[in-house]
């Protein structure tokens, strides 16, 4: 039987129908007057903080969550929080058109290149408002007019190699009202979005992944985890220890190829090439002595959304609140899985809902918990879940299969979150998070392509080694989901085979770079931080772990704007590597821990020259361009602790304010021991079983004489 929720009853849609709705007003709607019927309107496509608001006041729900709605309407950047819309014709995936009944050949050519342009800003995804005008007020069509608008819609999509689905139909004034979804047909170049998958040890992350990922419910005894783990220990514990990667696909109308299969699942290149669209997942580890891997699958491997999952019957604890807190440091857009709810007993399950809801709506997180309850919720939940302002969770059982189609539905509909097309005309990085042999083939690197295209037989450089230099090398073959393929573009997973490169001289942190960025290492930078715990004070001399990207390097603070910061305190900060230079640049975040004290932050500066040195040249890198400057340092002082007047001149670069990141209430709340280390593992294509290189066996700090 299903359990009843009786906690979270928010809800982002309604199945009745209604007339327009004007623009919102200040005041707080009631859906007990003659004019409730009229606020359905308004959430057929994107509900506004009012019409939340009301239903939560309609269902009884509590004033806390209301205030929050109140003050999220006046976020200008929240999209969910917005009164309903006019049509954005400047960007976006997302079109509204009244009616498409009968064009003329000039109209229909003019339809399809928008649907193209359409397509273009969505990578290859785009969502049509049928019934809808351009000022966003639903009037609806007859049936009539409705199915000769879809078959137009259709003749376009197939003009331009895409297929189409119908989300949804809605009331609207005058008629129905559909949504439709168009993706292009399975083409080399596929649309990858990025999942990492958190949470605390037990609680059900790797069991899910092979429940969505080869398509058969688990046992409860741990059959289906025993698909995805890569480790013999691994099998015997039933934890994850090291950073695996599953696909699961979707073709052009919307399912699942996985399991397709004539004798069970498919083979991850024949997902690749069946799928149009391919949700990458990113399985870290949940254990605390593992917390130093699950760091760098967050920061290395780009993810564009996570899965928080919790399991019902454990509740909020363990490491749940920091990988919360790290997620939102690192502004990474999450969403709540609440995994085992067959087992769990109701008042269990009601107490782990509450907990949920009140970590979402703290200072620290100031999220609208919503959970998923229908298809309709779905839908909107996926168009808004970028505003990073709401928090979707689904109440799953991976043994009994329920409500699995709604988060397959989910992940379906999850959009890009950059605009990979724009990036892939930069000039090339590659950030490496793994390093191989692979007998028959030599040297490879795994790794995520930030910026850029990479060709076969294409030369790059690649760096910075133990001296800061970047060596040239050439492309020799490139595999992406163990599909060898030609070419691999910013926003792409890959792992590439290099010429006459031994594994011993490469590492993990590494970037393979065009060398039209001339790039440089630094041994120094500047960052703007918020200290989110320390036991006591930091000053000058203080040691801690920087992640930054692909980096991972124990770090000095050298220079403070102040004489110590405590807790709760932003400040900008300059830190020394102490073991070797890095590749970095403006604008990255970072995360610094030290056994229990950690902060977060954001690159504001970086030097060429050591602060104290004799006079020389400082410069500064932006995430732009190169600039340097000549200024003269006082030569005397302490590198360790040297005082504000015997630094460099300082060095102009971009302003940017400080990290206004609102994780800290989440990551004091939580503590850890210091990380212990785990070995990473990438599959870019190369079937290779080793170790990544790089990994470090020291929690605490890297040993600054390797």
């Amino acid at each position: 039987m299903e359990p009843r929720l009786h906690h979270s009853t928010e809800s982002l849609s309604s199945s009745s129908g209604g007339s327009p709705v004007p623009p919102a007003s200040p005041s707080v709607p009631s859906l007990s007057s003659s004019s409730s019927s009229t606020r359905v309107a308004s959430l057929i496509l994107s509900p506004s903080a009012e019409d939340i608001k009301a239903l939560i006041h309609a269902q009884g729900e509590d004033e806390d969550l209301a205030t929050l709605l109140a003050s999220a309407s006046k976020d200008p950047v929240d999209a969910i929080s917005e009164p309903f819309q006019p049509e954005n014709d400047t960007s976006g995936n997302v079109e509204y058109k009244l009616k498409l009944v009968n064009p003329t050949p000039s109209r229909l050519e003019h339809l399809t290149s928008q649907l193209k342009w359409r397509l273009g800003e969505g990578m290859g995804e785009a969502i049509y408002e049928v019934g809808v005008e351009d000022n966003g007020a639903p009037t609806g069509l007859s049936e009539e007019d409705m199915k000769a608008s879809l078959a137009t819609l259709a003749i376009m999509a197939e003009k331009l190699s895409a297929d189409m689905s119908i989300l949804r139909d809605r009331e609207g004034t005058h008629g129905k009202v559909a949504e439709v979804l168009i993706r292009r047909f399975a083409r080399e170049d596929f649309l990858e979005v990025r999942v990492a998958v958190v949470g605390n040890v037990d609680s059900g992350k790797s069991t899910l992944l092979g429940v969505l990922t080869k398509g058969g419910l688990d046992n409860g005894r741990g059959l289906a985890r025993q698909q995805v783990f890569r480790h013999k220990h691994e099998i015997e514990t039933g934890r994850t220890s090291s950073i695996s990667q599953e696909i699961m696909g979707f073709d052009s109308k919307g399912k699942v190829v996985n399991y397709t299969g004539v004798h069970g699942g498919l083979a991850p290149q024949e997902v690749t090439e069946l799928s149009s669209k391919i949700i990458n997942f990113i399985d870290l580890a949940g254990h605390e002595k593992y917390l130093r891997t699950t760091l760098f699958g967050m920061t290395g491997h780009a993810p564009d959304f996570a899965m928080l999952m919790i399991g019902a019957n454990m509740g909020v604890v363990g490491m749940t609140k920091e990988h919360l807190g790290i997620t939102l440091a690192l502004r990474v857009p999450v969403f709540v899985v609440v995994t085992k709810i067959d087992m769990c007993p109701e008042n269990v399950l009601k107490e782990t809902m509450s907990q949920i809801k009140k970590i979402l709506k703290s200072p620290g997180s100031r999220k609208i918990p919503v959970v998923i309850r229908s298809e309709d919720d779905v839908v909107v939940a996926a168009r808004n879940f970028t505003s990073e302002r709401i928090a979707p969770i689904f109440c799953v059982s991976n043994v009994t299969g329920m409500h699995l189609d709604l988060l397959r539905t989910f992940m379906n509909l999850l959009p890009a979150r950059k605009n990979w097309e724009d990036l892939a005309t930069q000039p090339t990085q590659f950030n490496i998070d793994a390093t191989w042999t692979v007998q028959g083939v030599g040297t490879v690197i795994s790794g995520t392509v930030m910026t850029g295209t990479i060709s076969a037989n294409e030369s790059f450089l690649i760096g910075p080694d133990h001296a800061g230099e970047f060596l040239p090398v050439t492309v020799k073959s490139i595999h992406t989901k163990r599909l060898p393929v030609k070419q691999v573009h910013a926003g792409q997973t890959a792992s590439l085979a290099l010429k006459k490169v031994k594994r011993s001289s490469l590492r993990k942190g590494m970037c393979l770079v065009s060398s039209a960025l001339k790039p440089v290492a630094v041994r120094e930078f500047e960052a703007e931080v918020l200290v989110l715990y320390h036991s006591t004070t930091i000053q000058r001399g203080y040691e801690a772990v920087v992640h930054c990207g692909t980096t991972q390097q124990c770090a000095r603070i050298i220079d403070i704007d102040r004489d110590v910061i405590r807790t709760g305190d932003k400040s900008k900060v300059r830190f020394r590597f102490q073991a070797r230079p890095e590749f970095l640049q403006i604008g990255m975040r970072l995360i610094f821990r030290e056994g229990k004290a950690k902060g977060i932050g954001r690159i504001s500066q970086l030097f060429t020259t050591p602060l104290g040195a004799p006079s020389s040249s400082s410069s500064s890198s932006s995430s732009s361009s190169s600039s340097s400057s000549s200024s003269s340092a006082s030569a005397s002082g302490s590198s360790s602790a040297p005082s504000p007047a015997s630094s460099a001149s300082p060095v102009v670069s971009p302003a940017s304010s400080a990290p206004s990141v609102p994780a800290a209430d989440v990551l004091r709340t939580s503590g850890e021991g210091r990380a212990g280390y785990g070995h990473g593992h990438s599959h870019g294509g190369f079937h290779a079983h080793g170790r990544g290189r790089g990994a470090s066996k020291r929690g605490g700090h890297s040993d600054p004489k390797k």
